[in-house]
This record gives C-alpha cells, structure tokens and sequence, in this order.
C-alpha cells in the first residue's frame, strides 16, 4: 500500500537537523528539497571538495565531515556505495547518542560495508530515481514514488522519521512504499545489471550495428533504434505495456509480438536469474569494492569504449 502526505504526520522530522554526507546526484536533490520543506540541513564535505561552492551557491550550509555529523538528529549517507564503509569509520563516534543513520539504497547494510552501532536508529528512504528528477519533479509540486525502510528501530520511532523524510522530500506527494534493505538492494542492482541501464543499452548497441552492418545509413539506424526509445518510455509511463501496445500501429504491434519472445527467450530469462543469484551472494559487492581499491580499472576502460562506439559517432552526427 503507497503512504502519501495525508498518511504521514512530518512531526518526527520538525525541529530535527539533518546532516547530508555528498553533495552529487542525490544528495545536493535531497538537501535542497528538505531546504524547501523547511527542514534545517548541513552539508557534509571533506576538506577542499569542489562540492562547497556548489552547496553554497545552493544556499545550503556546509561543515566539514565530522562537524556536520555531531551536530545532526539524523546523518543521510548519500555518497557512492563503496566510499560509504570508510566515511562511516570516519564520522562513527561523532554521531550523537540515539542519533538516526540514514540511506537511499541499501547495499552498504545488505552486505555489511557498515555494521551501524547499537544505538542509531537506521533507516532508508530511497527515490526511485534520479536526484534531478527528484528535484525538478518538487519544483513542478509533484513528487517521486520511494520506498521506505528501517534496518533498525532504536528509539522506536525510526519508522515515523523514515516516513516523515519521504514526505520532505516529496515523495510522498507520489507515494512511498514499505520495504526492507535487502529487497530494495537487490532489486536495485538486478535492474541495474539485467534490465535498464544493463540490457537495455547492450540491445541498442546490437540493433544499430546490425541494421549498419546490413547497409543502412547510420544516422537512419540510430533514429530507429535508439531515438525512438524515449517514446517508448513515455508510452509505457502513461499507459502501461498494455496500453502501449494498443497505441502503437497494428504493424508496430504485431511486429513486437513476433520479434520480443525470439530475442527475450529461456535463455535470456535464465542468465537473469543467474545474475540475481550472484547479487544475493554478494559477489557483486565483492567485485565492486575490489573495482574502487584499484582504482575502478574497469570503469574506466568501459567508459573509454562508450565514448568510441559508431554508434556515438552518429548520434555526434545527428545533434551538432
């Protein structure tokens, strides 16, 4: 069942100070939506980060690492994943007594980057989405849906503060959901690998290069198979797969009915649940603490292959 604001009493959260640790995509989204929700905030930086100016800029006061978590009711983790077990280390004896320790994924509590103590309150409120989404989505008064748990409830009023920063930051304009570290993690990182941000490029990539390597124009190819994607989304957004279907042409239509079993078939589905196998028994979290202690080598070469595929070469074609 979606929470939304009339569900949610904000008094949990009102009076409270908030310590946001990051001020990249989610975070500098979070600290300003709770600014306008009239919640006191404080950034939390390392010396010299170039973030300060930003959240300055922003309007948003900062401090440093230690000084902002000693000063909070409630210390957000919002840098990356794999930074946050050293952070934590650093700051942990300066978090108030009966403090509250907050995420927006849960893997650093799902694998144990980060074994809170005993006294904190550890919550998560993770939109479901990207940070400027969030943000641009408060400004319009509509919200981002998320989702919502408590890892554990010291005080016994963790689940009210979790919910009473959901609605901060205006998800509950859209609705928060009820659920735990481990689900919220491994479903996370399995569309990350499987589907969106994983599948969905790799099947991009393969339609161009196979409609180039059969002679098609490049600029033609790209249109047609990656230009197109956004109204799919829109589509799919608005109507449901269902109703998209039955906006799309009876062509369209029957062509995916045909074509969409023969490329997502047993095997396809099989490999998927191969890698939520491997999520849940933590070897990606492995591989990815050993990619940041050396430098993030693949990342890197990854990044640098993106960045020379003819595939990138023609959307440079088509937008300049």
């Amino acid at each position: 069942m979606k929470l939304h604001n009339a569900d949610i009493d904000p008094a949990p959260l009102q009076g409270k100070r908030v310590a946001i640790i990051g001020y990249g995509n989610q975070g500098r989204a979070q600290a300003l939506n709770l600014n306008d929700s009239g919640i006191e905030v404080v950034v939390g930086l390392r010396d010299g980060s170039s973030s300060i100016d930003a959240a300055r800029r922003d309007g948003i006061a900062t401090a440093s690492l230690l000084e902002a978590a000693a000063s909070a009711d409630l210390v957000m983790l919002l840098a990356p994943d794999e930074a946050l077990a050293a952070i934590y280390r650093l700051i942990e004896q300066q978090i108030r007594e009966g403090a509250a320790l907050g995420f927006s994924h849960g893997l650093a509590i799902r694998f144990g980057f980060i074994v809170p103590r005993d006294d904190l309150d550890v919550i998560m409120v993770a939109p479901k989405g990207p940070g400027t989404a969030l943000r641009s989505l408060y400004l319009e008064g509509k919200g981002m849906i998320g989702l919502f748990a408590v890892a554990k409830d010291a005080s016994g009023q963790a689940e009210g503060l979790a919910l009473a920063y959901g609605r901060a930051l205006g998800c509950g304009r859209a609705g928060l959901l009820a659920s735990t570290f481990a689900e919220e993690c491994e479903a996370d990182l399995f569309n990350e690998q499987a589907v969106v941000w994983g599948a969905v490029p790799e099947i991009l990539v393969a339609g161009f290069d196979t409609l180039v390597a059969a002679g098609v124009s490049e600029e033609v190819a790209y249109m047609e198979c990656i230009g197109e994607l956004k109204l799919i989304a829109e589509l799919i957004e608005a109507r449901g797969i269902a109703g998209m279907r039955e906006a799309i042409s009876n062509t369209a239509e029957l062509g995916a009915v045909l074509g969409g079993p023969r490329i997502v078939d047993d095997s396809v589905r099989l490999r998927m649940r191969s890698i939520l196998e491997e999520i849940r028994a933590g070897e990606f979290s492995d591989t990815l603490r050993d990619e940041e202690a050396s430098g993030y080598p693949r990342l890197r070469a990854a990044r640098e292959h993106a960045r020379g595929l003819r595939v990138e070469k023609a959307r440079r074609k088509l937008v300049d």
